[in-house]
């Protein structure tokens, strides 16, 4: 290693600095949007962690846990593909104006409700079905536009990473002080500021310059583009294999969320303080893994690292259900945001890279589907489990079908490879296939000078 041919090598790796991380902000459009989205995620957080712990305080109930998290996810999978085909034709700018105004409204109902303390679980689960119907738009709208912010595929996996450092980080500082203002005043004032949060991320928007994007195309019937759509994410190996491996992991591996005011309170038999405390782990370590991805200079090796972090996340599960100290908690929820974040963005980043750009919308449409459109009913189950069995044995089962699905993944990434190569020689994100290089590196990392 001290030998001078093996100096040269490391040159690369000393300007592995921040430059090459924050290298998407040098889009205008982007840079915006990432400072807007910074200060809204962290109310976001805010309200997802005052939801669970009011429900929880109000009724102390598993299932209603699970219940009121099934009604904020159920409309993404009901109402996504339709989504998707809108997201394709309309103008995904103006969508997401729309989408940010309405959850806007939406958070300052639910502090309207919740500082006179008149709030209801009845009234509670409205709110979200309302939040997870605007979600379906969103969630497909915002994905597809990233594109459009950074214009070109260089930089394209490193504005997915970097939103997902952005979201985590959101992540670590959200849960942290909702947990404090929950304590102190309430949590009708978390969501106050999630609603005056809202208003960064639509200023933002109002303030970019984005070009009209034109469709190629007379648009078919709703019903046909959507079965156009499906067909694509259906024939498509590649594209239905990261599909299905993230709708496994939301299933059964993500209600952890949902239970979490449960270990919190009855397992490590602290408060609110504590939800926010284990939560904020999950976003270190998530943040760990977002920055991580950023750094990194091309999409080769992503494919590997999508069954060894989603085991990572199962065997994660498993070992946080069997603690009973706070500490040892923290640092096993660390690693499970690593490997969940790991997962999740190497599969966006490879969906958005290889899929064609007139079924972006509706290819996230499904992506938003397997990622949170399955994850009601994976509460759902979860809260039922958790009340018969206890949440340490739902959890545990979890995860173990998560490095199940992780060990059929893997057993498929020859065939992938295969697959993906032609798409990645064409847009000449890795050029030196065309010149012979073996298949076997598509989807690994490149070989080390």
């Amino acid at each position: 290693m001290s030998s001078p041919n093996n100096q040269a090598p490391e040159a690369p790796r000393d300007r592995m600095n921040w430059g090459i991380v924050l290298r998407a902000l040098r889009h205008r459009n982007y840079r915006l949007f990432f400072g807007g989205q910074g200060i809204s995620l962290i109310g976001t957080w805010m309200t997802r962690v005052a939801t669970a712990w009011l429900v929880y305080r109000l009724t102390g109930s598993a299932f209603l846990l699970g219940l009121v998290s099934f009604a904020s996810q159920i409309p993404i999978l009901l109402l996504g593909p339709f989504a998707g085909v809108w997201v394709d034709r309309l103008n995904r700018h103006r969508v997401l104006v729309v989408t940010q105004t309405l959850s806007m409204i939406e958070s300052f109902a639910l502090a309207a409700l919740a500082l006179p303390h008149i709030i209801t679980v009845q009234e509670i689960i409205w709110l979200n079905l309302f939040q997870g119907a605007i979600n379906a738009f969103d969630m497909p709208a915002r994905q597809a536009f990233v594109i459009e912010m950074v214009e070109n595929h260089e930089d394209l996996g490193n504005a997915i990473a970097l939103n997902s450092s952005l979201v985590n980080a959101a992540r670590l500082i959200g849960p942290s002080v909702a947990g404090l203002i929950i304590a102190a005043v309430g949590e009708g004032y978390c969501f106050l500021i999630d609603g005056i949060s809202y208003m960064a991320v639509i200023a933002s928007l109002l303030a970019m310059a984005v070009a009209v994007r034109r469709s190629e195309r007379a648009p078919q019937s709703v019903l046909a583009e959507l079965h156009e759509g499906w067909d694509y994410v259906r024939g498509f190996r590649p594209i239905w294999s990261i599909l299905l491996l993230l709708a496994l992991i939301s299933l059964v591996g993500m209600p952890y969320t949902t239970l979490m005011p449960i270990f919190a309170g009855r397992i490590l038999h602290g408060g609110a303080h504590t939800l926010g405390f284990l939560m904020a782990a999950v976003g270190v370590g998530a943040l760990i893994g977002a920055v991580t991805l950023a750094a990194r200079r091309s999409v080769l090796g992503l494919g590997r690292m999508i069954p060894m972090t989603a085991a990572g996340f199962g065997a994660g599960l498993v070992a946080f259900s069997a603690s009973h100290w706070f500490w040892l908690s923290m640092l096993l929820l660390v690693g499970t945001g690593y490997c969940f974040m790991q997962q999740m963005a190497s599969s966006n980043t490879i969906l958005q890279t290889i899929v064609e750009d007139e079924k972006r919308g509706r290819v996230m449409s499904f992506y938003a589907m397997s990622f949170q459109g399955v994850a009601p009913f994976g509460s759902l189950i979860a809260g039922t489990a958790a009340s018969r069995i206890g949440a340490p044995y739902t959890l545990m089962i979890g995860g173990s079908l998560c490095i199940c699905g992780a060990a059929l993944f893997a057993s498929q990434l020859p065939i992938l490879r295969r697959l993906i190569r032609p798409i990645y020689v064409r847009i000449g994100i890795i050029p030196e296939l065309a010149a012979g290089i073996s298949t076997a590196s598509v989807l690994q990392e490149p070989p080390q000078e």
